[in-house]
């Protein structure tokens, strides 16, 4: 297991700096098997050092790509697979692990005009938020599936939101119903950043200080 103090959604792309022992050690054992291992939110402490509680669900991601660096630390590029439940907490030697499952849910979407609602909620809300961010990308195009229930998924793992709200949206067994949810966070979220551009002058942290 890999906690992170993010979320993890499936089908999501992420790039990891590795570079502590334990988890060099993880990818070792993993590259010498299929490749995959899990990922989880840290509730309460650091991601570095150990020690720190973490969240029940999480998920299973499988490497793509392993770079090693001058200093001998490691660029990871994994994809999320599916979603995991932890069972049981093992001790964390020599890194975290655990007993889990897969808990897929009930991931096709069956109302083809809410998912079509919420990627045009995730959308606006996008295009908003880089108004107070240039560097902030809104292309979402290139990356899209065709397939329904993947296409669901980056929708989540492309809305700026809160940690709590995606951990909310991971645990959520009903596609139907995250979706829901999904178009209601990024309603408030976009009523919130229209109070914070109302607000002038105005700085990038600000924002951050809001959340």
């Amino acid at each position: 297991m890999f906690p992170l103090s993010s979320v993890v959604f499936p089908h999501q792309r992420i790039p990891l700096h590795v570079f502590e022992p334990r988890y060099v050690q993880l990818l070792h054992d993993v590259g010498e098997g299929e490749g995959r291992f899990g990922i989880c939110l840290i509730a309460r402490g650091s991601e570095v050092g150990g020690g720190d509680e973490r969240h029940n669900v999480g998920t299973l991601v499988v490497l793509d790509n392993v770079t090693p660096l001058a200093d001998g630390t490691f660029i990871v590029v994994a994809t999320g697979v599916e979603r995991i439940v932890i069972d049981e907490w093992l001790d964390d030697n020599p890194y975290p692990r655990a007993r889990v499952h897969l808990h897929p849910g009930r991931d096709v979407p069956t109302d083809t005009q809410l998912l079509s609602s919420a990627e045009q909620a995730v959308r606006s809300l996008r295009v908003l938020h880089s108004e107070m961010d240039p560097d902030y990308s809104v292309a979402m195009d290139s990356e899209m599936s065709e397939a329904m229930c993947v296409r669901s998924w980056q929708l989540c793992s492309m809305t700026p939101m809160a940690t709590l709200d995606q951990l909310k949206l991971l645990r959520e067994d009903e596609c139907d119903e995250r979706l829901r949810q999904l178009a209601e966070i990024c309603c408030e979220r976009y009523g919130d950043l229209q109070r914070l551009l109302s607000q002038a002058p105005m700085s990038w942290g600000d924002l951050g200080e809001a959340e």
